[in-house]
């Protein structure tokens, strides 16, 4: 059973979640390399007696930073919090990463918020861990300070799996380039986008297969082509299953990446409806065909390799 957790916007948390374990990052789409960090907090926390509490930023400095930086995410912020509530912490932190809070000086962070207004006794964070104005803040500083400030840092050596660093900069690239079967192993659950269904021309539905389109919003875009997806709606557990289409149907001259949620034997609106798409396997590239008819036969033989993967 998953606990409830304590959500802060601010630094200015409880007396009895002083002095426990932070952990800082940003935790995008958290993965097995993270859950190593969270196994080895845990330690910490049963040998100690400490609570666990998480520091993570809204939006993601490196997308504040780079406003030109539209599509980069793994998991929106509803979807991190609840993949951080299963990982077994107290409390967490989402600060709102702005100008102002852009500029403190690293010095500043280390004395007024994790020493004075957290009383932090551990602090994980990974090793290329960088904070404050222009980055000047590291790892080497929070160690410099730990006797001063009377905490200790602990950074673990990344997760390493067949010679590859694990990071959610490594899963990005999986997601990219169509390798959402690997990318969901490494996140120890299927990669997931979740947006609302939009009206669009409706070209599905001619042709005998309606489709839900959907905007990619900031997430990561998988590489275009068909894929195998179980479709969620919102707040149930149960799930439909499909094929989704990202891309920009060269068939139908279509100029803006969509993605298409083709849900097998369904019939209903779900217009303005928000649904979860899950991502399952990777069937094909998308390609540009001579006419509809090839497209449809296309689409019947995507959807039967679809119900084998998702069987």
């Amino acid at each position: 059973m998953v606990k409830k957790l304590k959500f802060y916007n601010n630094f200015k948390i409880s007396n009895k979640h002083k002095h426990s374990i932070i952990l800082i990052g940003n935790f995008d789409g958290p993965h097995v390399g993270h859950k190593k960090l969270f196994d080895l907090a845990k330690k910490y926390k049963k040998k100690f007696k400490l609570k666990i509490g998480v520091i993570t930023f809204e939006p993601m400095p490196k997308m504040y930073f780079n406003k030109s930086l539209k599509n980069f995410r793994i998991s929106n912020l509803s979807q991190k919090v609840k993949n951080l509530e299963t990982l077994n912490i107290d409390f967490i932190i989402i600060k709102k990463f702005n100008k102002k809070f852009s500029q403190i000086k690293s010095e500043n962070f280390v004395q007024k918020i994790l020493h004075k207004n957290l009383k932090a006794k551990y602090i994980f964070v990974s090793n290329n861990f960088r904070f404050g104005n222009k980055r000047e803040g590291n790892v080497k500083q929070l160690k410099r300070n730990e006797k001063k400030y009377n905490y200790k840092t602990i950074n673990p050596k990344p997760l390493v799996l067949k010679n590859k660093i694990i990071s959610s900069t490594f899963i990005r690239k999986l997601i990219s380039s169509g390798e959402i079967e690997n990318a969901n192993k490494l996140l120890s659950r299927n990669w997931q986008i979740q947006s609302k269904v939009e009206k669009g021309r409706q070209l599905g539905k001619k042709i005998g297969f309606p489709t839900c389109n959907m905007s990619i919003k900031d997430y990561v875009i998988a590489k275009e082509g068909v894929y195998a997806v179980k479709i969620y709606k919102k707040n149930k557990k149960s799930f439909l299953t499909g094929i989704a289409n990202l891309g920009y149907r060269p068939t139908f001259k279509q100029k803006k990446l969509l993605l298409e949620v083709h849900i097998f034997n369904y019939s209903g609106n779900l217009y303005n409806k928000h649904l979860t798409i899950e991502f399952i396997s990777f069937i094909r590239k998308e390609k540009k065909f001579k006419n509809i008819n090839q497209l449809k036969k296309q689409i019947n033989l995507d959807i039967k390799i679809a119900k084998k993967k998702l069987n």
